[in-house]
């Protein structure tokens, strides 16, 4: 059974920027009401745009879309009514941030701002303000969701009673698992590569200062941040927070739109700021950024550093837990002793295709114990190439779970049900004690939940 949660989250995700709610002008005719619920209407125009929507995206429809949709719609309504009940509201900060992230992707896909406004046939400024409310809808119900579930504990016995009660052909099958320990080394960057990037950007905001040049054509044309390139540079409204810290330290103390920043180094690279607006805690700033680029011979002498490090590390002069904290430049993992540790789960197992693709393919040959020879690897988080070793620290082969090994699975999967549950019941009694009326012809339906034709 699709679980609650992933239901609406599909729901979401589908829909990008909705459509008016009534007809088209030539008709002329106000938009057919089809669902009431509460004081809340669905109309037609909703259901049909929304499978639309989920046709170009792609979107899997279990069933009937004019069964399917209006009940996606009707469960949303219920969510939302409970956090005005509740009080539960999304900060603006956030859905300000997730609206800019979700207008830089568009126009990043599409090709330009204009584009965008083309290919939705509405100017940015309503995008933007459909966004914020779709994203907003989407942040609440997810919050009113948290509410619900936060007394939500499991305990041993639970997961035990669990895995005992299931038939032996219902026993989750746990695909093959490794975990894996990374030293990683950034080949150095020859100093005159660094003076040459610094250069280029004093040369950069030389140009804005005296107003020969704009600082967003120069982004467009030479900031190697490709993703607010296309908007000129621009990053949209952020929280401090939301920045690395040395980018953020110069932003939040810029006040003259029209000045550029001393030069900042990050992790990510050399950067110029220019200062868009401030709004609160929040600002939007306009960056370019270059990155200093290392040679094949820079590459090649990391690889042959690493590759004496291997040598000594298959001769046991030291471990591989030892020289990690001491050697790696991963700073994610070198004061684990090297564990790489899955985004996905919080814990140091990965099915194969969890594993960044470089290390996949070097870890799918190997033994445990087994130490790999040098490679090299794209960081995707900075997007730059990086030299690495990695040891296959243990291989968990594909298995039946059971309680010893698999613990932290069966729990999940326990919390998970038991989460549903209470969804679905607090759902059902959402459903009793609110006005609920489906129009004919819409009624005749497999709903997923019982409870919306009352007798």
């Amino acid at each position: 059974m699709r679980k609650l949660t992933d239901w609406l989250l599909v729901f979401f995700v589908a829909v990008a920027v909705a459509l008016p709610v009534f007809a088209d002008d030539d008709d002329n005719v106000i938009d057919e009401v089809v669902w009431v619920v509460g004081d809340e209407a669905i109309y037609k125009s909703e259901v049909e745009e929304q499978y639309r929507q989920m046709q170009y995206d792609g979107q899997r429809i279990d069933g009937d879309p004019y069964c399917v949709i209006p009940e996606q719609l009707a469960v949303q309504k219920l969510f939302l009514h409970q956090a005005k009940l509740d009080t539960i509201t999304v900060p603006d900060a956030t859905v300000f941030q997730q609206v800019e992230a979700r207008i830089n992707y568009l126009i990043a896909n599409i090709g330009s701002k204009e584009k965008m406004e083309e290919y939705f046939k509405k100017p940015v400024t309503e995008i933007r303000e459909e966004l914020a409310s779709l994203i907003r809808d989407q942040g609440t119900v997810q919050e009113v969701q948290r509410t619900l579930v936060k007394d939500l504990k499991i305990t041993p016995a639970e997961v035990r009673k669990f895995y005992n009660q299931l038939p032996v052909d219902s026993i989750p099958y746990i695909p093959m698992q490794v975990e894996v320990q990374i030293i990683t080394l950034n080949p150095k960057v020859p100093q005159q590569e660094i003076d040459n990037v610094k250069a280029r950007l004093r040369d950069f905001s030389e140009q804005v200062n005296k107003g020969e040049r704009d600082f967003s054509t120069l982004a467009v044309l030479y900031s190697e941040d490709r993703g607010s390139a296309m908007m000129g540079g621009e990053l949209g409204f952020m929280s401090k927070s939301s920045l690395v810290p040395e980018f953020a330290n110069v932003a939040f103390n810029l006040n003259d739109p029209k000045k550029v920043s001393k030069i900042v180094e990050t992790e990510y690279g050399y950067h110029i700021i220019q200062l868009i607006e401030k709004r609160g805690d929040r600002i939007n700033v306009r960056h370019i950024l270059l990155r200093p680029h290392v040679s094949e011979k820079d590459i090649s002498d990391a690889l042959v550093r690493l590759d004496s490090l291997r040598t000594d590390l298959v001769d046991k002069k030291f471990t591989f837990d030892e020289v990690t904290q001491y050697v790696s430049q991963d700073k994610d993992t070198r004061n684990n002793k090297g564990l790489m540790v899955n985004p996905q789960t919080g814990n140091p197992r990965f099915e194969m295709g969890q594993l960044p693709q470089d290390v996949a393919k070097v870890v799918a040959d190997m033994q445990v114990g087994d130490i790999s020879k040098p490679f090299v690897m794209t960081d995707e988080r900075k997007n730059k190439e990086v030299v690495a070793i990695v040891k296959l620290k243990n291989r968990i082969e594909g298995h039946k779970a059971n309680m010893s090994d698999d613990y932290q699975t069966l729990k999940t999967i326990v919390e998970e049900r038991k989460r549903t549950e209470i969804l679905n019941d607090w759902l059902a009694k959402k459903q009793s004690e609110t006005y609920i009326r489906i129009k004919e012809g819409w009624r005749n339906c497999e709903f997923k939940y019982d409870g919306w034709i009352k007798q």
